[in-house]
């Protein structure tokens, strides 16, 4: 019999629901899990917009230092919100099956009323004004509860969301799947990851739920990430499907972008890619970062 594996979660239904899936795949391998919810800086406060909070990366440092005080051993991610930089001592023991990757538009009214948008993502925004300049796009935080409340008492037209979430809540809700090749995804969407300490005996009891393709496509996307830099601030989409990679950087109005598409077979040819995409992009990152007020 295994010892006991204490997981970490954000408190989040979203977050509570991914960990509990992995709970669950863990059990059927005979692994006992416990939940172990851990308060994150970046849902004490959803009225700030992320960028001046930190980043997504906010809501995976508190369970990185969890595990690494040992008041945990692994944590479940929504594997978008891991920042490129990771601490010494962390493991990604398993990447599951990929969800739907894609963004999904909710909308209460028909599509030809939607004029307000609501998200948080530069990303979403820049999109969202490169498909059509007129959209008003105000920022949207919270849990999907929250902006789904927000949707339905009027405060936006609509509201943009990864459908990944939608799905492993089993939300259905009036709207539109986002094409992935017009709207990039961000990179890793849809996916959860469990990280772990970097013990091997602990990363091969996890390593069981690891899914061998999305790997593949998610470290092609991370690669990308990586060598482009410019934080989640900068408004970049970088999707992976069986190799076939799209990778693209926006100005913050949607109005220029620079974008890759081709078929990468490793993660070093995803690196090359990446290090050519930041430099044709380089003067949109430094201009997101001026207007955002970052260093």
């Amino acid at each position: 019999m295994h010892p006991m594996i204490r997981i970490g979660s954000r408190g989040s239904a979203l977050a509570r629901r991914q960990t509990e899936i992995v709970s669950k795949q863990l059990g059927e391998i005979g692994i006992r899990t416990e939940i172990i919810i851990i308060k994150t800086e970046g849902d004490a406060d959803t009225s700030v917009p992320l960028h001046e909070v930190g980043g997504q990366g906010i809501f995976v440092r508190a369970l990185d230092d969890a595990i690494l005080s040992g008041e945990i051993d692994c944590a479940v991610h929504s594997m978008k919100d891991i920042p490129a930089a990771r601490p010494d001592g962390i493991a990604t023991a398993a990447i599951l099956p990929r969800d739907p990757p894609t963004d999904y538009l909710a909308f209460e009214k028909t599509l030809d009323d939607v004029l307000i948008i609501g998200t948080s993502s530069t990303r979403r925004r820049a999109q969202l004004r490169r498909y059509d300049p007129d959209l008003e796009i105000r920022e949207l935080r919270g849990n999907i509860d929250t902006r789904i409340r927000k949707l339905k008492s009027g405060d936006y037209d609509a509201i943009m969301l990864a459908e990944a979430g939608l799905v492993r809540m089993s939300l259905h809700l009036n709207g539109i799947r986002l094409p992935a090749h017009q709207f990039v995804p961000a990179p890793n969407q849809g996916t959860i990851a469990v990280v772990c300490r970097d013990d091997p005996a602990l990363c091969e009891v996890i390593s069981p739920l690891d899914h061998e393709k999305t790997r593949m496509d998610t470290m092609i996307e991370r690669a990308v990430m990586e060598e482009v830099g410019g934080g989640c601030f900068t408004p970049q989409g970088i999707y992976c499907l069986e190799g076939h990679l799209i990778a693209e950087v926006l100005s913050l109005d949607g109005e220029r972008y620079e974008r890759m598409e081709e078929q990468v077979k490793s993660v070093d040819e995803a690196r090359g890619i990446g290090r050519e995409l930041k430099i044709r992009s380089s003067d949109l990152i430094l201009e997101a970062k001026s207007i955002l007020g970052l260093k």
